[in-house]
Parts: structure tokens; sequence; C-alpha cells
């Protein structure tokens, strides 16, 4: 050993989940291990001291690994489309379609965007109140820490990994906690993001079990995203509440169409029949209440006859499920209801999709979240009854409106009180990954995907410098202070000219009153 050179410190035992990380390179790939269903305390000092490591990793850093991930997925295309289908029994090009597309082009849109959206910002100087000047400010977007995020079953690829993606972008860990029987696809993308140079303990897996959940509802996460029922997300904020841990929650809809009397009906059964069979109707921007002009409301009935005449198929639904269907289905019928596809059997099999027509407005059936491919027509008198009727229901999350009047579409869809509203088409838009997805009401609150999802990821941090060293307010008031900011109040907010010119001379008045500023008395040497 060179003298003077001090000795190498002896290596310290590592374990599968606390290899070096460092803000320019991992020093060592280690392949993602299985987490315990139980005792999530060493996963979570793992990935607490990740987190604390990757947040210095440069943006830069961070999107070229995501460059790299965008690769790893599209040469694994075909493998997590088969997973994925295979977790929900879909066909593998549908999930292709419906999650492995859409989930590269969000992996895309954050090596674009993020680092502009992330970015610091200084408002400058314009819009600063005169009082403050000499005082800029510089606003940062901090990572929060660790992310758990509970996944549905439905799309147990494209959602969670999603939200993985834009967290892991924000600098954060994450934990996902797939739903029952849906871990393959996100163990496939842990697999790819390692070998994209994302460190395993920056991105866990959890047992895709219920009490492995609640493990981790009780860990010390530093916000949860969950995308599920409204039951199951009241649950979860009952469990956040004592802790002010905060949520972003997409829970339950019931999706209205309004359909004007100028729409074009073959476009709209096309998408009402592609809403209802998309993932067997377990979407949750599905349509389901569909109120359309009564002059076309035959017409489209029978269009719809004849878009889904071809795609029946029985579907067995849980029993209590049918119990709660059934009697509504009947009080429905008792009203003027009429069936156009489908049906459900006394023994619980739902024929579907179940298309009533003539359905009454206001009938407990269309207030329900029925994550079943069920559709009613409801026919309505105009804009006014459709938006109110629209509007009348405890879920918020998205809409669609056809009419062949586009800006009559336009400001249709802003009176509607949804997350996201489609024109003259379904569902297929809200996978843009520019676009913010969340609903309101009972349908949860936040935002995921697009510019507001990954900023939902961050905490804000505002800096403030003051340059030189006159600092007025310091000053001891005095009796025409109250004149003089009067005065600054009429000349900076005024009303008009005479207000301006008014407050311009209450300051003047004011400043002449001032008692010149004592000058420091020196203390003795």
């Amino acid at each position: 050993m060179p003298p003077g050179r001090p000795a190498p410190a002896a290596p310290r035992p590592e374990t599968t989940m606390t290899r070096v990380l460092t803000t320019s390179r991992i020093l060592e790939q280690v392949s993602p291990q299985p987490v315990p269903e139980t005792g999530l305390d060493a996963l979570l000092a793992a990935s607490r001291a990740a987190a604390r490591l990757w947040r210095e990793v440069s943006l830069r850093d961070r999107v070229r690994r995501l460059r790299r991930l965008r690769e790893e997925l599209v040469r694994g295309a075909a493998d997590l489309a088969l997973e994925s289908g295979a977790a929900r029994s879909r066909p593998a090009a549908e999930a292709m379609v419906s999650e492995v597309l859409p989930l590269v082009e969000a992996c895309r849109f954050l090596e674009r965007k993020a680092p502009s959206i992330l970015r610091p910002t200084r408002p400058g100087w314009w819009g600063r109140p005169l009082w403050m000047t000499g005082v800029g400010c510089e606003i940062h977007r901090e990572p929060l820490g660790l992310i758990l995020i509970i996944a549905p079953s439905n799309y147990p690829l494209f959602i969670p990994g999603v939200q993985a993606l834009q967290s892991l972008a924000a600098g954060n860990a994450v934990w996902v906690k797939p739903a029952p029987g849906c871990a393959a696809p996100m163990n496939l993308l842990q697999s790819m993001l390692a070998r994209a140079g994302i460190h395993p303990d920056l991105f866990a897996v959890l047992p895709a079990s219920r009490e492995a959940g609640e493990t981790a509802l009780q860990a010390s996460v530093d916000k949860v995203l969950f995308t599920g029922s409204a039951d199951t997300g009241r649950g979860i904020l009952r469990r956040l509440a004592p802790r002010l841990l905060p949520a972003t929650l997409e829970l339950s809809g019931s999706d209205p169409v309004l359909v004007r009397e100028d729409a074009d009906l073959p476009l709209v059964a096309r998408a009402l029949a592609f809403g209802l069979t998309l993932n067997g109707g377990h979407t949750c921007v599905a349509p389901r209440r569909v109120y359309v002009h009564r002059k076309v409301h035959g017409s489209l009935e029978t269009l719809l006859a004849e878009e889904l005449h071809p795609r029946f198929q029985p579907s067995p639904i849980p029993r209590e499920l049918a119990t709660r269907l059934l009697p509504m289905l009947c009080q429905a019928f008792d009203q003027g209801a009429r069936v156009v596809t489908g049906g459900l059997r006394p023994d619980g099999t739902l024929i579907a999709p179940l298309v009533l027509a003539n359905t009454p407005p206001g009938i407990p059936l269309l207030q329900e979240d029925w994550f079943l491919p069920i559709l009613s027509l409801v026919p309505v008198g105009g804009d006014d009854e459709a938006v109110g009727r629209a509007n009348d229901s405890r879920y918020h999350l998205g809409a669609a409106v056809f009419s062949g009047d586009e800006p009559a579409a336009r400001l249709l869809a802003l009176r509607i009180n949804a997350g996201v509203v489609c024109i003259n088409d379904l569902i297929l838009p809200t996978a843009d990954p520019r676009v913010p997805f969340g609903g309101r009401g009972q349908s949860g609150f936040g935002a995921t995907r697009g510019a507001e999802g990954l900023l939902e990821l961050t905490t804000p941090k505002a800096v403030t410098c003051t340059r030189g060293t006159r600092r007025p307010a310091y000053q001891e008031p005095e009796p025409g202070d109250g004149l003089l900011f009067q005065g600054y109040l009429n000349l900076a907010h005024g009303r008009g000219l005479a207000q301006r010119l008014q407050g311009l001379k209450s300051i003047a008045a004011a400043l002449s009153r001032r008692r010149p500023p004592q000058p420091r008395k020196k203390k003795p040497q």
C-alpha cells in the first residue's frame, strides 16, 4: 500500500434491496426479488434509501433511462400483451392496443415533456407587487418520496404502469400492489425497468393479496394512487386520514353519452358497441347512460341492435350483483323500458351486452356504477334536458357528446360535470398521454397522466431572494402609514385615472410627513 494512503474500508454486507446507487450510474445491477407477504420494514428502508439518492439524479439522466425503458417495452411488447391478456382472459391483440401501446406512448411523452414540466420556474418581475421590488422568486418541483400504487384488475399494465413511470420521472420510489391474479404484467415491467437502469429498490411489486394491500396502507408511504370502486376508495381514505396522507383516487364511473339530433347515428352505434365490448365491458369510462334526442331514439335503437347482435355472449356475474340488478331491471320494464339486446337469466347469467331502450329517467338503474356491459337509452327533448340528466348522478368520471355541429358540441361539453369529455368518440382519446385523467364527486379526485398527473407526484418549493439591504417593513410604524398604504392601494388598484392620481397625492403627502431615518449609533469601541 502506498505510504500516506488510508486503508480501504471493509466491505459492508449488502442485501438484495440495499445495493449502491449513485447519481450518475448504477454500480451493480441486481435482479428484482419477490417481496414477502408480511413485514415491509426492510423494503421500506431500502425504498427510502434509494429514493433519497434517486431524487439527486438529474432529470436528464432519469429521462435517459426512460428512453432505454421504452426500447425494452418495444422489444417485450408481445410478452407484455400475453401476460396482460392472460390476467384478464382477454385476447393478446386487444391487450396490445389497450395496454401496451398507450404505455409506450406515455413513456415517450415523459421523455419529451418531463424536463419542461418539472424544471424550476422564475415568475420574473411582471406581476410582482410594487412594494416587493427587489424580491426574486423560484419555484421548484420536488419528489414526494415513496408512492404506493394500488392497481385495478381491468387494466393491470397500462394504469399502474403509467402511474409508476410518472412517479419515477418525478424522482420518487414506487410500490405497486397489483390486483389479485394480475401480478405478472407488473413483474415483467419490473424486470424491464431493471434492464433500463432503474434500480430495483426504486420499483417494488408487492404481493397481489388483499392482505398485502392492507399492510402497505399502514406503511409510511408519502402518497397513495388508487384505481377501483368508490366503496373501496372510501375505505382507503379512512385509513389515510389519521396520518393526513394524500391520495389520488380514480373511482367508479357511470358515464353519460349525449346524442344530439344532428349526430351521425351509424358512428354513434359503432362507438357505443365498441365501448360496451372493449375489455368485456370492464372499463371505467365505458358508456352506461345514453341521452338521445327523442326524434332519433328509434333509429339509434335499430342501428345499435344491428351492431351488437353478433357480439352476444353469456357472462356469469356474482350472485349478489345479479340480486341487486334484477329488481332494478324489473322496475325499468314496469315503467316502459324494453330490451334491445342481451338479458339476465334467473341463474344470474348476464347475456351481454345488455341494452335497454326507452328507459325512464331518474330510475335507480341509472344511478348505479355498474361495472358490467349494460347500457340504457334515455330519450330527451333537447340539450338542456340532456345536460341536466347527465349531471344528475353521483359519478362524474367521463362523458361523450355526438353531434354534427362541433362548436355546439364543445359548448355542450363545457356544461357537463365530468373529468374528461370526448366529442364524437369514446374512450380512445383518454389514452392520449397528454390528457389528464380523473373524476369528480363519487368518481374520485386528483389526476393521473398528462402534465397534471406528473405534477401531482411532486410538491412545490418556493425559494425567494431579496437583494440589497433596504427593508422598509422592518421600520417602526408611523402615524401616517395608514394614509400611505391607502394611497398605494388607490394608485395600484384604482378603477380610473382620478382614483389613481388621488392615490399618488396621498403617497406624496404621507411621505412628506415621515420623519427622516435616524442614523445608527455606533457602538463604543
